[in-house]
């Protein structure tokens, strides 16, 4: 049997009673934390916690060679991740590579970002569009700078049919964890090079520390929010298209943006 858990968003107390009785009777328990991880609680913690060593599997161990799947034809076999399960194609990946090897799953929920920016921002969950994630600049075999366009035009498709657009921010194992400053500061470089509006005068909403007992929430436009302090990762970004008065409102009152926002629903 193999049990996917997902842990929730901040530390070891977020995840379900279902989980934690789940992997303190399993016989292994394994986990990825190159996609997401928990800030606020240390693998030592959740080891404590859980009774039970963790191996954690870097990503040739889960995108290339998951060999551990074996272990779970005869064992009873859990693997954790941050956030939700299954929000990963690559987790949908193992669990069909398990089927493959007639490895019966299942799936334990855990809190996950893609709906709790709807509760941090005020903002309406049916009108998130595509997500997309900024990546990392990486340098070419020529030596020349490459900014992904991907998540700008992420962006410019969902406002053109009047969508929100969840953003991603890269986790790299050199680089760190990207922050909204930085992530902001590309769109902007893409914008400016390409000659487009499309972030110019946005309004965009800046998370970090999502879960955690003082969560950073900020709303405003672009070009103040970039100079915003927004303090340890995990960051995430979420530009929004057209705002119903109630969002409006609630960036006003709960995150701080500027009244204006609210005032240009009523010209």
């Amino acid at each position: 049997m193999l049990t996917f858990i997902g842990l929730g968003l901040f530390d070891k107390n977020d995840i379900s009673l279902k989980g934690l009785e789940a992997i303190k009777n399993a016989d292994m328990v394994f986990a990825e934390f190159y996609t997401s991880r928990l800030m606020g609680s240390t693998i030592e913690e959740l080891e404590t916690l859980y009774c039970k060593p963790i191996h954690v599997l870097s990503r040739e161990d889960v995108e290339i060679s998951p060999n551990w799947l074996a272990e779970a034809q005869e064992k009873n076999v859990v693997f954790l991740t941050g956030g939700d399960t299954m929000v990963s194609t690559t987790h949908v990946d193992l669990r069909l590579r398990a089927k493959d090897m007639d490895i019966n799953t299942r799936l334990i929920h855990g809190s996950s970002i893609a709906s709790a920016i709807c509760g941090l921002s005020g903002l309406q969950n049916y009108r998130f569009g595509k997500a997309s994630t900024v990546p990392h600049p990486y340098t070419s075999i020529r030596g020349n700078t490459i900014i992904s366009e991907t998540p700008y035009d992420t962006i410019k498709l969902n406002k053109e049919h009047d969508m929100h657009t969840l953003i991603f921010l890269d986790i790299d194992k050199d680089k760190g964890y990207m922050t909204v400053n930085q992530a902001l500061g590309l769109l902007l470089e893409i914008e400016k090079r390409r000659g487009e509006g499309v972030m110019e005068n946005a309004i965009a909403v800046g998370i970090a520390r999502a879960g955690s007992d003082e969560p950073i929430v900020k709303a405003g436009y672009v070009r103040h929010l970039q100079e915003e302090d927004f303090g340890e990762p995990l960051h995430i970004l979420v530009v929004p298209a057209s705002l119903h008065f109630i969002e409006a409102e609630a960036f006003v009152k709960l995150l701080g943006a500027p009244q204006e926002i609210l005032d240009e629903l009523d010209d």
